[in-house]
């Protein structure tokens, strides 16, 4: 049983270490909303969303008062709309006036973040996936809350190469739409290898067709509290190490627990998952980097950071699932450069490079992300980008993502200011060598041997 003396004991964690409850998200099927009628559709979206969230703020801000748990974010997932809004949307227009009520929507009930703008294309695309795809530059830019994914890949099916060649331009139509925000739109789009339906972390997170109705995920985080735990055995062997790190993501994922529980209560919807994730902010203290370091890194990027990184990823995993039959989404250890202060100065003094992360990316929660690139960056490279971490993905048959940010009008030794949670980042050099002929090519790339498993 879940206690109020699991609180109480977590307080230090609280006001001193950074512990707080991520996001309470609420997951909502928009399935039985579907109409060929563009206005019918909009108006039924609107309406299942509000009757369903209205309090989701209001109960969160209760929870966080009578618990006196930190709760930072209050956020929707619908249902990918490409399979939602294909029979209604007939052009890229049509995309971005359901983007539009899918933000009035998330502002009317005052949410920070609505994800679910989205198309799942791992073998191949339909033409209401294309056109979604086509629109998110012009969504992404006339709207303020709303976050785009597109899955390009999984191990069962391979990777959409057409996909991810055309993700490639999408990333850069985008921050060009959003030039006059340091190209803000990119923050809040993101393509998958294996994305997970009950995800409750932007700009990911959509409601998965594999889900109920309603559902309530809950993301929590900790790592200014493991790195406090790591403080005391110091020097400690790897065995001391690995306990230290399980114990401390078990009360964390307690906490959550408490949370998503008393949320499903007050709201009358179905608990869901908890996912466990490290997820950094700017603010000091607050850093997985700083996690790396304490486990005698002198700089996350050093030799040795993936395998302190694959340390850490399995023992919050391993604590998690022991305090709750029902640990989900990503669950891990996040690696986003804007956000974490201890990785932006790994990156400005140069023991960060794109390529070390790309290989941290092989054991950590998901992928490249939040890393500003120049705004010059080819199309195809960025493609070539997204191709290797989705390979990634579907050979290691684990979640990967890219969250790149080509920021127009600024280079190497750069750097752009997003604020709030998003925090800043230096502008990261790209390899400048061709991939062109590589990603031009059409079709996909096979699922791997090891995914015939029947």
């Amino acid at each position: 049983m879940i206690n109020f003396r699991e609180v109480n004991e977590t307080n230090q964690m609280i006001s001193e270490e950074n512990l707080d409850v991520r996001t309470i998200t609420m997951g909502i099927s928009l399935l039985d909303c579907i109409d060929p009628d563009l206005d019918s559709l909009c108006r039924k979206i609107h309406d299942k969303i509000y009757a369903n969230a209205k309090d989701l703020v209001k109960v969160g801000n209760e929870i966080s008062r009578d618990f006196g748990v930190p709760i930072v974010n209050k956020r929707i997932s619908v249902t990918p709309i490409a399979l939602v809004a294909g029979a209604a949307c007939h052009t890229i227009d049509d995309y971005v006036k359901v983007g539009k009520t899918l933000d009035n929507v998330a502002n009317e009930v005052g949410i920070n973040f609505l994800g679910g703008f989205s198309a799942l294309v791992s073998k191949g695309m339909t033409p209401a996936d294309k056109l979604l795809i086509q629109s998110i530059p012009y969504v992404l830019s006339s709207t303020e809350l709303v976050c785009a994914s597109v899955n390009l890949g999984s191990t069962k099916t391979g990777i959409d190469m057409d996909a991810v060649r055309m993700m490639g331009s999408i990333f850069k139509e985008t921050a060009e739409q959003t030039k006059d925000r340091d190209s803000l739109g990119c923050a809040k789009l993101v393509v998958f290898c294996n994305a997970p339906d009950d995800n409750p972390f932007m700009a990911g997170a959509f409601h998965g067709v594999t889900e109920g109705d309603t559902v309530i995920n809950v993301g929590v985080s900790g790592p200014g509290v493991v790195k406090r735990a790591l403080e005391a055995v110091h020097g400690e062997s790897f065995e001391v190490l690995c306990e230290t790190v399980k114990k401390t993501a078990f009360k964390v994922t307690r906490v959550g627990m408490l949370v998503a529980k008393e949320a499903s209560k007050r709201l009358g919807v179905p608990f869901g998952i908890v996912d466990l994730s490290l997820a950094p902010t700017p603010a000091i203290g607050d850093s997985v980097a700083d996690i790396l370091c304490e486990m005698g890194l002198e700089k996350a990027g050093a030799p040795g950071t993936t395998a302190a990184l694959a340390l850490l990823n399995d023992q919050v995993k391993k604590g998690g699932v022991m305090a709750s039959s029902y640990v989900g989404g990503l669950s891990g250890a996040f690696i986003p450069v804007s956000e974490d202060q201890g990785m932006i100065k790994a990156a400005e003094c140069g023991a960060l490079t794109i390529e070390k992360l790309e290989a941290m990316t092989c054991v950590c929660s998901v992928g490249l992300d939040m890393i500003a690139i120049p705004g010059d960056t080819k199309d195809t490279t960025i493609a070539g980008i997204i191709a290797d971490e989705m390979a990634i993905g579907m050979v290691n048959a684990k979640t990967t993502a890219v969250r790149v940010i080509p920021v127009v009008g600024k280079g190497v030794g750069d750097t752009v200011e997003f604020g709030g949670l998003l925090g800043y980042a230096p502008i990261m050099p790209v390899n400048q060598f061709s991939c062109d002929e590589f990603v031009n090519r059409s079709g996909r790339i096979p699922a791997p041997i090891h995914s015939f498993k029947n």
